[in-house]
């Protein structure tokens, strides 16, 4: 076609990356079995032997048990070769450890500054496999984890799918033979997980009848991040007419200038802080009323509360969203340069602002991964990379970007000129 000018598409195709169904990143290795042979050969031996399902070990890493807490160092990796420099998924391995420590079967080995959720409130998506019996609240269950196998009760059905129509519905009170539906359980004790798409192995499950010992159901562990989606608070109601929307206009008209927020989203160390205060100075020069809201800022004060779980940064976008349409009812323009790397946040804020008549731009600064990197100012990608920071943003957390953005800009242009295209479009 004339008007296309970007690379072939076997090209993409061949140049495409490929996530690995590995996860190479966050160190699990749940206790299968503990060997003590007590030979004269091996008289001190104390190996906990599994599988490997998620990063890598090796001899002289720190790692900590769960439940217990106990951290100690690996003083080796045995297979049935011999002795290994490290071992990652999915091999089977025994490790030994420098400490006695007291482990058993369901326990979990990882890394110290990087550990797997651990909670007894759980909420999946689950595919029922039983003729015989359904999924109902208050059923109970044996739920097997990993190596860990705990008794589980079903406290709630939030939705059943339709795999034809993806229509959710919200009034089902059942799951029965092959139906899939969202649900929440509750273990007597807790287990150690990772969401099932950042881990296969640590975010799957089976549910089991406890009288026929047969499976009943298999599920995927849904992230934390996502609990409660669609609970969001909105403005209060704002219809024509009321006394908030005239009393809105009225500041507007006093001002000369009505409000408006400009929502830039992007990688981190994608410039949108840069872009975002060169804005704030061009609008300031042309006499309008504005302030940026940075999401480092907003940490030191309104959102010091909030850690860096998927649900505090999906509270922290949402606090960031409700400010920012306060600011622009008051008249003032709120530029918000934020990660947000959910859709569905993003447009939770806008049709907030919609309904209260406010302007919403979302401004997409679409720098390539490879150049965040490269810039990485905070050396935050390095240490994801090295297993460090978890849940982080385009390394092992996905960015959603915008489906239609108001604007789309490119790092090829300097700040100056982005921070340009800003106030256009604005104005």
């Amino acid at each position: 076609m004339d008007w296309y000018d970007g690379g072939t598409l076997l090209s993409h195709l061949e140049e495409v990356h490929i996530a690995s169904d590995r996860n190479l990143i966050d160190a699990r290795f749940p206790v299968q079995y503990v060997i003590r042979p007590m030979s004269k050969e091996y008289p001190d031996y104390r190996g906990f032997a599994g599988t490997v399902m998620g990063g890598v070990f090796k001899p002289g890493d720190e790692v900590m048990v769960l439940p217990s807490g106990r951290t100690s160092r690996i003083k080796s990796i045995d297979t049935y070769d011999g002795e290994v420099a490290e071992a990652f998924s999915p091999m089977a391995c025994t490790i030994t450890l420098v400490d006695e420590i007291d482990i058993s079967r369901g326990d979990m080995i990882c890394r110290l500054n990087n550990r797997p959720v651990a909670g007894q409130e759980l909420d999946a998506t689950i595919c029922w496999m039983s003729e015989t019996s359904g999924f109902a609240p208050g059923r109970r269950f044996l739920m097997k984890h990993g190596t860990k196998t705990v008794k589980a009760t079903g406290t709630e059905i939030q939705y059943r799918l339709d795999v034809s129509t993806l229509h959710r519905d919200e009034t089902a009170t059942e799951l029965t033979l092959n139906e899939i539906g969202r649900v929440r359980l509750r273990t007597v004790a807790p287990i150690f997980y990772d969401e099932y798409k950042r881990n296969r192995q640590t975010g799957s499950f089976i549910l089991i009848d406890e009288a026929t010992n047969n499976t009943v159901a298999s599920g995927m562990l849904i992230p934390a991040h996502q609990r409660g989606a669609g609970r969001f608070p909105t403005r209060r109601p704002t219809s024509p007419g009321t006394p908030a929307r005239s009393a809105e206009r009225r500041r507007w008209d006093r001002l000369g200038l009505k409000g408006a927020t400009l929502w830039l989203t992007g990688l981190s160390a994608s410039g949108k802080s840069t872009i975002a205060f060169e804005v704030e100075r061009l609008l300031l020069e042309a006499g309008r009323p504005c302030m940026v809201l940075d999401g480092d800022n907003l940490r030191h004060g309104l959102n010091a509360d909030l850690g860096f779980t998927a649900a505090d940064r999906a509270e922290n976008v949402r606090r960031a969203g409700a400010v920012a349409q306060l600011m622009a009812d008051a008249g003032i323009v709120a530029i918000v340069p934020i990660i947000s790397p959910y859709e569905a946040d993003r447009a939770r804020i806008a049709a907030a602002h919609a309904e209260a008549g406010l302007e919403f731009h979302e401004v997409f600064v679409n720098t390539p991964i490879e150049e965040c990197e490269r810039r990485d100012p905070k050396g935050l990608y390095a240490k994801a990379r090295a297993g460090e920071i978890t849940g982080f943003t385009g390394v092992d957390d996905p960015y959603e970007a915008p489906l239609d953005p108001a604007l789309e800009l490119r790092p090829e242009a300097g700040a100056a000129a982005l921070a340009a295209q800003v106030v256009e479009l604005l104005d």
